[in-house]
């Protein structure tokens, strides 16, 4: 019973924490309507990496450097903002100046990754709920969070690609304001 608690509990954690991955996978999804499966693959990986590794550093910062990860934790939402509206802002711009970026701009590596680390950075104050964990059982829900995000990006691309055929043009637009709300999101509520 303990165990399966456990896993439900590590689920949960995945869901809260992959909603703005999903935010900004559906985003992807819009600004490329017709992206391949393994580009899809790519981007639900990505930010399945980064919600894993993201509580494991929490998790080691706890056991390990808990002062300076104090002191980092207090820019959390500052960087959030920063990488997402750069992000967001840099679509908005593009779409309304009919401009649309090339899809490595949007979807590449760099993108990824920025997108990546914007979106989990949060999941480093789970290393303190998950402090208490044994390394075995701290690693096990770091996989379960990575693999309901992967499961939910994956989704969210589709829904997002879906939608973004119906709305063509304005798809890049869209996709910048809601990078934009989730920045502004991630950075009110780690100020309060």
């Amino acid at each position: 019973m303990h165990y399966l608690l456990f896993l439900i509990n590590s689920a949960l954690l995945g869901v809260g924490l992959a909603m703005d991955a999903f935010s900004v996978s559906m985003a992807n999804g819009l600004r490329e309507s017709h992206m391949d499966q393994q580009k899809t693959i790519k981007i639900a990986g990505t930010f399945a990496g980064f919600q894993f590794l993201m509580p494991m550093i929490g998790w080691t910062c706890v056991h390990t450097i808990l002062l300076l990860f104090e002191q980092f934790q207090k820019l959390i939402p500052w960087i959030a903002l920063l990488l997402l509206a750069y992000i967001g802002g840099k679509m908005l711009w593009d779409g309304m100046h009919c401009e649309l970026p090339e899809e490595d701009q949007v979807t590449g590596n760099c993108a990824l990754i920025m997108q990546g680390i914007a979106t989990s950075i949060d999941a480093l104050s789970v290393g303190f709920t998950i402090a208490a964990y044994h390394l075995d059982a701290a690693l096990l829900a770091s996989l379960i969070i990575a693999v309901v995000t992967f499961i939910l990006c994956y989704l969210g691309v589709g829904i997002g690609k879906r939608f973004g055929t119906h709305l063509a043009g304005k798809a890049t637009i869209f996709g910048g304001l809601i990078l934009i709300a989730i920045g502004l999101e991630i950075f009110i509520s780690g100020i309060r």
